[in-house]
């Protein structure tokens, strides 16, 4: 390690072209656009130390709540830390060292050191320290979003910076109070917060500011969305539309929005319809704020009030629904109708409405336009999309509460983790309630006085779990679809005083209700779908003077749709199992000072869940089409899916033979294709719609667009160049190979037929007869052209400078044909390794298993570091194998490793990038076969030329346990 040390001292230090390692000195700097924050930094140290020092003045619940899994699995692996903080400028509230207190594995001092104000972080590592030391305090605001300069460094033990850091460290330590209950006690008695004044955009609900701080008030203006969302619907009215729809996250000013549009609009007469009386006063208290007018201009139509002569009318569906009154009006008495949550105008009062007037403009707002009961709203709104605004844009603009999702493991009964078929008895046991309270009090909420809401599965376990709540000091109650509205609305009238801390549901609150106070959202359920966890979810997520964040704690079991939470939480729904394991082991996808965190257990199950679900099950590509047929009001292809960010086309185009085969299958084919040019199709789809390597698509793009004329190998050099893409010799040349199909052998070249979309001579290429003969078919050629546009969008997540992308995966065959192989290998042949020219690929599975049948041996190829792998070749094989003398010269080859945690992952690999052997490291061993016999086989260390990316190398790394 010494080695590696100085060359990364010399790396940062005397000259940057050397190669890179895990001890490189490194500035950290919080940036949203790659995704990179201090945040992960500590939390990545957190995982791999054996002890922490944090010596750090300002803290937040929310900066700790980010670290908080981090410890708990610590505190499992039995590790213990030290933070030392102070009550310098009273800047840390007393909720903070109730938190700190709570820690099992952290001990707490606070320094009376006039003026500390230091920030660094130490931690114990295998071999050796690191340590942070810069401007970021323990806030969330430091971590993620302000500009802040932070410097890592490595060091043995004997260093004299570490020394000098530890004796301060501990002089300050030895001198500083230990925090206990009576500290707090004392400090929370004598607590006299700092004075800020706030600025408040009247934009907010007058009833949610606090009126004990000081407060400037300014003219109301829209946000950043709201004012797109305008720009749109003044827009879409210039076109003549008398319809718009505007999707917008719960808790984003969709009402504010509304009444700014009507400002700009300036209707005559307003209709604003909402399916619950108790929305109508704010609503029309928001209107009264942005249009003013006399207080008589603004009336309300509902079961208790009349006030039909009102310009600004606002009423509940239930009585504008009926005939009675709706002949009140004339059909064009409103030249602007408004409707709120009009997801729910498939019901009948709705469409009664909806059918009877005849307004200048309709406008529908909704945060769920998706429904599973058949009715398309976009129809409805003549599939005019205004503006749509989901949960990670709303959380980037500051719309809504940030918010800490806690993924932890449920109550594990006789070595069972809770499942769907767990018994309810073991749901509402007393040593669950206990689990369950532990958890909830750890991972805590903002104040640390809950005002949770707990989904529960069933509605006996919600009313069971409430009184054992209640019986352990928890004030709670439960609520399901029996209890009336009255009675739902005087429970959360209850959480928000605080007189009960928790309301357990089953089937209601998932929308249509909004308590800005609720600071914990608890889930005690299956995921049954992506839309109905953001919707619990949303609950929490209104902002309001008396929350600082929102606590999320998911209680994750042994449950089969557990791959929907990082589906639901990214708003990928892209089905891609790739991206599901990213945005489970990588959670920098959310947005603001929000966090994304998992226990460790917890993660594995979901792991497990994306690797045995099935992503294109014909019922959930069905249900995906019929959505985005809903949206667009057409047959959707390949393009629109990847446009519109919903499934994978991927899957679509080869759940069958080809896309079209899926079309006709479902009934909504367009055309009619034969079996050669749906063999084309199919082709197409397989080897270039992934967008792995971008020349194929681009080059028969261009020739589809001059079918008649050839192409010279110079001509091609020069579209390539002109496209930013590789141009040399050997790349044009596997290209043509692909495309004419030579590269392929064995039983692929059979399925494909040699069905040769390209021909060529000595200095041209032409498309094939047979191809230019399935051109004429124009549904064949749209079909095609739809492939090579999908193709090209996909392409965009790859480099074009260089024939792999490093942390991208790939199958063997990719690897052979994007490295610019002449001829395909059967992935027998390939095994763990192959070579060619100047390249040398090595395929390695981390995790065997008990059943692995690659190889008679049990390969014990393991990640060492995020440098260093170690390896071993085929057997039997000694010192003098052709492929170990190649390795002794690796200065000749270029030696790229590819790498999958297990065969779960199916058949792509994660490019990790090149590596040279370890000269000194490589001999000769014996290894025992499975039938007990013993073969030789080389062993040696392959040193990465840059580290692997952090979050990855902790997700393949643990595939090795």
């Amino acid at each position: 390690m010494t080695d590696m040390l100085e060359r990364s001292l010399k790396k940062a230090f005397i000259d940057q072209k050397i190669e890179g390692s895990l001890y490189d000195p490194q500035m950290i700097i919080n940036d949203t656009e790659k995704k990179q924050y201090m945040l992960n930094v500590l939390q990545n140290e957190l995982d791999t130390c054996k002890e922490f020092f944090f010596s750090v003045a300002f803290l937040t619940q929310g900066g700790l709540a980010a670290l908080k899994t981090q410890l708990a699995d610590l505190h499992t692996r039995g590790i213990k830390g030290k933070i030392l903080t102070s009550t310098y400028l009273a800047f840390n509230q007393p909720a903070v060292f109730e938190d700190l207190i709570k820690f099992p594995n952290v001990e707490v001092r606070i320094s009376e050191k006039q003026g500390f104000h230091s920030k660094g972080y130490l931690f114990k590592q295998s071999g050796y320290h690191s340590f942070i030391i810069g401007s970021s305090n323990l806030t969330m605001s430091a971590l993620k979003t302000n500009y802040e300069w932070n410097v890592r460094l490595t060091s043995y033990d004997h260093g004299q910076m570490i020394q000098d850091i530890q004796l301060h460290m501990e002089q300050e330590w030895q001198a500083a109070q230990v925090l206990t209950s009576q500290w707090v006690y004392n400090y929370k008695k004598t607590y006299q917060p700092m004075t800020y004044y706030k600025e408040v955009n009247t934009i907010q609900d007058p009833a949610l500011i606090d009126e004990s701080t000081p407060y400037i008030v300014t003219k109301p203006d829209p946000n950043n969305m709201q004012k797109a969302a305008l720009f749109n619907l003044k827009e879409l009215r210039k076109t003549g539309a008398q319809k718009g729809l505007v999707i917008s996250a719960t808790g984003t000013g969709k009402t504010y929005l509304s009444a700014f549009d009507v400002l700009q609009a300036k209707p005559k007469r307003v209709l604003f319809i909402v399916h619950r009386e108790q929305i109508l006063n704010k609503a029309k208290s928001v209107f009264q704020e942005i249009l003013g007018e006399q207080k008589d201009d603004y009336g309300i139509l509902s079961g208790n009030k009349k006030e039909i002569t009102a310009t600004y009318l606002f009423a509940t569906i239930q009585t504008i629904s009926k005939d009675a009154v709706m002949q009140q009006f004339a059909k064009d008495h409103f030249d602007y109708i408004l409707i709120d949550e009009v997801h729910k105008a498939g019901a009948s009062s709705y469409h009664r409405v909806i059918d009877y007037f005849k307004p200048n403009f309709l406008l529908g707002m909704t945060a769920t336009p998706e429904r599973t009961d058949g009715f398309n709203i976009f129809e409805l709104f003549d599939y005019n999309i205004a503006y749509e605004i989901r949960l990670q844009e709303a959380l980037e603009e500051n719309m809504l509460s940030p918010f800490h999702y806690f993924g932890v493991t449920d109550y594990v009964k006789d070595g069972e983790l809770i499942s769907e078929s767990t018994n309810l008895k073991i749901l509402v046991e007393e040593e669950r309630v206990t689990y369950l309270l532990e958890k909830l009090q750890y991972y805590g909420c903002s104040g640390n006085i809950p005002k949770g809401l707990v989904f529960c599965s069933r509605k006996e376990e919600a009313k069971t779990l409430s009184t054992l709540f209640q019986q352990k000091g928890h004030p709670s109650t439960y609520l399901t679809g029996e209890h009336s509205l009255e009675e739902r609305e005087k429970q959360v009238e209850r959480l928000e005083r605080g007189e009960i801390e928790y309301i357990f549901t089953v089937d209601i609150f998932n929308e249509g209700i909004d308590i800005p106070k609720i600071n914990q959202v608890v889930m005690l359920r299956n995921t049954q779908s992506n839309i109905i966890f953001v919707q619990q979810l949303g609950r929490g997520l209104r902002k309001d003077p008396s929350k600082e964040f929102v606590t999320v704690i998911d209680f994750i079991g042994n449950y089969k749709n557990n791959y929907m939470i990082p589906m639901a939480l990214s708003g990928d729904v892209s089905r891609d199992k790739n991206n599901l394991r990213k945005d489970t082991f990588d959670t920098n996808f959310i947005s603001g000072i929000s966090s994304i965190n998992f226990e460790k257990i917890a993660k594995q199950q979901i792991f497990s869940s994306i690797n045995q679900a099935s992503m294109d099950s014909m019922s959930e590509l069905r249900k995906s089409f019929q959505l985005l047929y809903n949206r667009l009001g057409r047959v959707p292809y390949l393009k629109d899916f990847e446009e519109q960010h919903t499934i994978d086309p991927l899957l679509v185009a080869n759940k069958k033979l080809s896309y079209y085969d899926f079309l006709v299958s479902i009934k909504q084919s367009e055309g009619t294709l034969s079996e050669l040019e749906n063999r084309f199709l199919m082709i197409a789809s397989r080897e270039w719609l992934p967008g792995k390597r971008k020349q194929e698509l681009v080059l028969l793009e261009k020739m589809m667009s001059e079918p008649e004329n050839s192409l010279s190998l110079k001509g091609i050099q020069q579209l390539f160049i002109e496209n930013g893409i590789l141009a040399d010799e050997e790349t044009i040349n596997s290209v043509l190979n692909t495309l004419d199909l030579s590269f392929y052998t064995g039983s692929m070249a059979a399925t494909y037929k040699k069905q040769a979309f390209i021909v060529r001579t000595e200095n041209n290429v032409f498309l094939s007869s047979l191809y230019k003969e399935a051109l004429v078919n124009e549904y064949f050629a749209y079909m095609m052209s739809d492939i090579l546009a999908t193709g090209l969008l996909k392409s965009k997540a790859y480099t074009t400078s260089k024939p792999l992308t490093r942390y991208q995966k790939y199958k063997r065959k990719e690897v052979l044909r994007l490295l610019n192989w002449d001829k395909q290998m059967v992935d027998q042949n390939v095994g763990g390794y192959t070579s060619s020219k100047d390249e040398f690929v090595i395929f390695v599975t981390l995790k065997k298993g008990e059943n692995f049948t690659g190889a008679q041996m049990a390969y014990e190829d393991e990640l060492i570091d995020y440098s260093t792998m170690k390896w071993f070749t085929k057997s039997p094989r000694t010192m003098s194998s052709p492929e170990v003398q190649k390795l002794m010269k690796a200065e000749k080859w270029h030696i790229r490793v590819f790498a999958k945690k297990s065969d779960n992952e199916g058949t792509e690999f994660y490019y990790l990038g090149e590596v040279k052997p370890v000269k000194e490291s490589i001999i000769e061993l014996e290894k025992t076969l499975q039938n007990g016999k013993k073969k030789k086989v080389v062993e040696m260390f392959l040193k990465f030329l840059e580290p692997i990316d952090v979050t990855l190398y902790r997700y393949l790394e643990a595939g090795q346990e």
